[in-house]
């Protein structure tokens, strides 16, 4: 196994260009999103604010980012932020027993559907994470939200794909690639959890 890597890829060369990418597609998110992006900060404030909670949930690296921001609602985004009350978000992908019930009896496009079902009111927000915007169980998941009376939230890639006809606020971040789409979705994840602990702070 060969060990020196830059003999065939110049690895400061690859990282360069990477790095370029990322802070081009940050540019466009950064435009393309900004109006959009207020109305989800106060569609989750207000929620909470009313005592309802935030859902969320996605597959792969998008059920990562899910636990990622609603752990960091629950806990706490920033050690600077004083006391505030933790604040309720669920990522649905975390319950082994759940997830494989209803993978088993309803199949996989069910299983954010059905704890939807189970835990969503009218008043809550459902937030949807998909790279592609097309992962059917969270187009599922989102339209079972919005039957309840949910708000609606979608994270997904340019255009926002199937997702973007279930959701009542869309963040589409400007770009087909997969890891800079993932990218965006955290940086916005951070602001999002940021803006939400300033409000709330005591």
């Amino acid at each position: 196994m060969r060990s020196d890597v830059t003999t065939t890829v110049n690895a400061a060369a690859y990282l360069d260009a990477e790095m370029a990418e990322h802070m081009a597609v940050a540019a466009r998110t950064r435009e393309s999103v900004a109006a959009e992006f207020s109305r989800v900060v106060a569609a989750c404030a207000r929620a909470l604010a009313s005592g309802h909670k935030l859902l969320l949930f996605g597959n792969g690296g998008a059920a990562a980012a899910a636990q990622h921001i609603a752990t960091e609602l629950v806990v706490r985004y920033s050690r600077e932020s004083g006391s505030r009350p933790a604040l309720p978000a669920v990522a649905l992908t975390t319950d082994t027993s759940a997830l494989t019930a209803i993978g088993n009896d309803f199949g996989f496009d069910d299983l954010y559907a059905r704890q939807i079902e189970a835990l969503c009111q009218a008043g809550d927000v459902a937030i949807g994470i998909s790279t592609s915007g097309t992962s059917e169980n969270v187009i599922r998941g989102l339209k079972a939200a919005r039957a309840v009376g949910a708000v609606t939230i979608g994270f997904a890639g340019e255009g926002g794909g199937r997702l973007a006809e279930v959701v009542d606020h869309g963040l589409f971040v400007p770009s087909a690639s997969t890891a800079r789409v993932q990218e965006m979705h955290m940086v916005l994840g951070h602001a999002l959890c940021a803006l939400l602990e300033k409000g709330l702070a005591r």
